[in-house]
């Protein structure tokens, strides 16, 4: 009668702690995004439109530089999170790479390496580049004739009245500052830049507008929004020292394997983002002083992804 009553306990507690493994819920997927304002954008979207498809999300949008957002996904910390293809050059010590100048060759490679070394799939990517870039005053590319970074670079190394700001990341960064000064010849003294913490460029932006503690240039990108507004001009690169950096949701390999249908429900929105549409969504974020989250759920009930 004992070993009855045991093997009745034993079923009922295995159906039980079954019972119990089979209620637990999905765990959510864990969005995160970058600190800047096409970051916080691009997060938002993300998670908005998982939610909208019945993936549980938890949203971590503005978590950081890229350094941090790389570690994070790395280390398993967060699932997905939107990074540029050119930034693959810097991950992977693969600078002198022509692929990174080329749109598809980039995203190839990235996407070759990601998967291989840290088990992360690349999604398909936007039709935009957000590269870095300098922007200079209108007031001050004018009177001295700059229209391109070697016009800028010829006229800083003649003594021109130059000051930048700029994320560290974009001072410390082999393809980034350091790249430009290699390849036009000029080099900045510490007193011509100012270092703004994180690596929004609407601070820096605003920081040359201003002419806060003299900046009369800053750190840009491509797809910025209010360059132009705030009375800045971006140096062209005639030399192509920029890799192209197309905005992509990576997303860790396991992740996606439970949730396969987020491959499609992403394309469907990046494919909607070439530069203009991120310049226009850009400025009413940076500009307009609207919410990102605010900003990427009105575009996405226009463009019908969501309700």
């Amino acid at each position: 009668m004992m070993n009855f009553q045991r093997r009745l306990l034993l079923t009922l507690s295995g159906a039980l702690l079954a019972g119990s493994v089979l209620a637990q819920p999905a765990a959510a997927v864990r969005v995160g995004s970058k600190i800047d304002t096409e970051g916080k954008l691009l997060g938002n979207m993300i998670a908005l439109a998982l939610e909208a498809n019945g993936i549980k999300v938890d949203n971590k949008s503005s978590l950081g530089n890229t350094k941090i957002m790389r570690g994070a996904i790395t280390a398993g910390e967060i699932d997905i999170y939107p990074e540029y293809t050119g930034n693959g050059a810097f991950f992977f010590s693969d600078e002198a790479n022509p692929a990174w100048k080329n749109a598809k060759a980039g995203f190839e490679r990235v996407s070759a390496l990601d998967l291989e070394k840290n088990k992360i799939v690349w999604l398909a990517a936007a039709p935009a580049n957000n590269t870095w870039a300098i922007a200079v005053r209108k007031d001050v590319a004018a009177a001295n004739k700059l229209k391109t970074l070697a016009d800028m670079g010829k006229w800083i190394s003649a003594g021109g009245q130059f000051k930048l700001a700029a994320s560290a990341e974009f001072a410390e960064r082999s393809d980034a500052l350091p790249a430009f000064q290699a390849a036009y010849g000029f080099r900045l003294k510490p007193d011509q830049l100012l270092t703004l913490a994180g690596g929004d460029t609407a601070v820096t932006i605003r920081a040359a507008a201003e002419k806060t503690s003299g900046v009369n240039a800053a750190m840009a990108y491509g797809t910025d929004g209010q360059v132009s507004a705030l009375g800045l001009v971006i140096m062209d690169d005639p030399k192509g020292v920029q890799p192209i950096y197309a905005p992509a949701p990576i997303i860790r390999a396991e992740v996606l394997a439970k949730h396969p249908k987020i491959k499609d429900v992403l394309a469907n929105v990046f494919k909607q983002l070439d530069g203009p549409t991120l310049q226009a969504l850009n400025a009413k974020i940076q500009l307009e002083g609207q919410d990102a989250k605010k900003v990427a759920g009105e575009f996405l009930r226009a463009k019908k992804l969501i309700k």
